[in-house]
C-alpha cells in the first residue's frame, strides 16, 4: 500500500506539472542518492528485491538528467563542504550500498562516462562472511518452496510467481516488525528449510576484497563504512551497535589503507538509526552519516551532517519523470510535514 501510494503520488505530481512550480526554498541545496544493484534488467516473473536494482540505462539515463537540470556531480565529503558555502549551484553525490559485483561490470562505466564521484559502503561481513543475508535468504528460499509456513502454523501457497511474491510480501513485513534478532532467527530455519546457503548467495553477490582494493585506487571511488555485519542498529545494545560501527571502519582500513571518513546506516530509517546512533557517530570520530530518512540537502544540514537524509534511485520508478518529481523536492516536502530536517 505504501509502494502504490508513492506511485500515485508521484504520477500525480508528473501528470499535473505541480513539482515544476515547488519554490526553491524546497528544492534544497543538492541531493544524496542511494543506489544498490545495477544491472540488465532480470527476466524471472518472481523478483521481491527488484526495488533494490536499476538497469545500467536508467542509471545512464539519470545521470543525463541531472546534468540536464543543472546538477553537479561531486563527491559525499564535498556536498557536505558546499551546504556551508554560498552557492547557486545545486549538487548531486552518488551512493552505492552493500558492494555487488555487478557494480564493477554495469554501474561503473556509466558513472566514468559521466564523471561522476561516488562512496561504496561496504561490510566486511559481505566480503568475508558473518553477516545474514536475511532478504536474500527469504527471496531464494520463496522461490525454491511450494509452500511457506509463518509462525504461528498458517501456510502460504508458493507455486506460481504471483503466489510467491504474496508470500514475500506477507512474510517480510511480519518479520520486519519483530526484533531483528527474531527476525534473523527465522529467515535462518527458512533458509535452512529450503537448502539456501548463505556463504554461496555472498560469493555469488558480493565483492571480494581484491575487487574493492582496486576500487579503492579508483581516482573517483571513495569508500565508507556499513557496519560489519549490517545490523538494524538500534534494534541492538549499545556496545553491539558501537563495535558494529567501529568494527567496519577499522576492517576497512586496515585491508585498502585508506582512511574512512563516512558511515552508512544500515537500513538506515528511524526504527534502525537514531539520536543514540548518530551521536556514536560522532564519538568514533566519523565525519559523515548517511541515511534513508527521505529529503533533499538544506544549509540547515551543515549541523546534522552525521544524519543526511538521501533519496532512493530504485528499481520501481525507472523513468525520468519520476525523477523530475523527486528532484523538485516537492514529494519530501510532503512526506516530512513541511520540515525540512528530520533528524529526531
Amino acid at each position: 500500500m505504501k509502494r502504490r501510494a508513492i506511485s500515485l503520488g508521484l504520477g500525480a505530481f508528473a501528470y499535473s506539472g505541480l513539482h515544476r512550480l515547488t519554490p526553491n526554498a524546497l528544492r534544497g541545496r543538492g541531493v544524496i542518492l542511494t543506489l544498490h544493484r545495477v544491472r540488465p534488467q532480470a527476466t524471472s516473473g518472481f523478483a521481491p528485491n527488484a526495488l533494490l536494482e536499476i538497469t545500467p540505462e536508467f542509471l545512464d539515463e539519470a545521470l543525463a538528467l541531472l546534468t540536464k537540470r543543472g546538477f553537479q556531480f561531486v563527491s559525499l565529503a564535498d556536498a557536505v563542504r558546499r551546504l556551508s558555502e554560498p552557492t547557486a549551484e545545486r549538487f548531486v553525490a552518488l551512493t552505492f550500498d552493500d558492494g555487488y559485483t555487478d557494480f564493477v561490470r554495469y554501474a561503473l562505466p556509466v558513472l566514468e562516462k559521466h564523471a561522476a564521484p561516488l562512496t561504496l559502503f561496504l561490510s566486511p561481513g559481505f566480503i568475508e562472511g558473518g553477516a545474514q543475508l536475511w532478504w536474500l535468504q527469504l527471496e531464494e528460499a520463496v522461490r525454491r518452496l511450494d509452500s511457506v509456513t509463518l509462525e504461528g502454523g498458517a501456510t502460504l501457497p508458493a507455486r506460481t510467481d504471483a503466489e510467491k511474491a504474496a508470500a514475500y510480501e506477507a512474510i517480510y513485513w511480519r518479520l520486519r516488525a519483530l526484533p531483528e534478532a527474531r527476525l534473523l532467527e527465522a529467515c535462518q530455519r527458512l533458509a535452512a528449510q529450503a537448502g539456501v546457503s548463505d556463504e554461496a548467495l555472498r560469493e555469488d553477490l558480493f565483492l571480494g576484497w581484491d575487487e574493492i582494493a582496486a576500487l579503492a585506487h579508483h581516482e573517483r571511488v571513495q569508500i565508507g563504512a556499513h557496519s560489519m555485519t549490517h545490523v538494524r542498529l538500534a534494534q541492538w545494545p549499545e556496545g553491539r551497535a558501537r563495535d558494529e560501527m567501529a568494527q567496519s571502519r577499522a576492517a576497512l582500513e586496515s585491508r585498502l589503507s585508506r582512511p574512512v571518513a563516512a558511515f552508512c546506516y544500515p537500513v538506515g530509517d528511524p526504527t534502525s538509526a537514531g539520536a543514540r546512533e548518530f551521536a556514536l557517530a560522532r564519538e568514533l570520530g566519523f565525519r559523515i552519516g548517511v541515511t534513508t530518512r527521505p529529503g533533499m540537502l538544506f544549509p540547515e544540514h551543515a549541523a546534522h551532517t552525521l544524519a543526511l537524509p538521501r533519496v532512493s534511485l530504485n528499481g520501481l520508478w525507472q523513468d525520468g519523470r519520476s525523477l523530475d518529481v523527486l528532484l523538485s523536492g516537492a514529494p519530501f516536502w510532503l512526506w516530512n510535514r513541511g520540515e525540512r530536517v528530520n533528524v529526531a
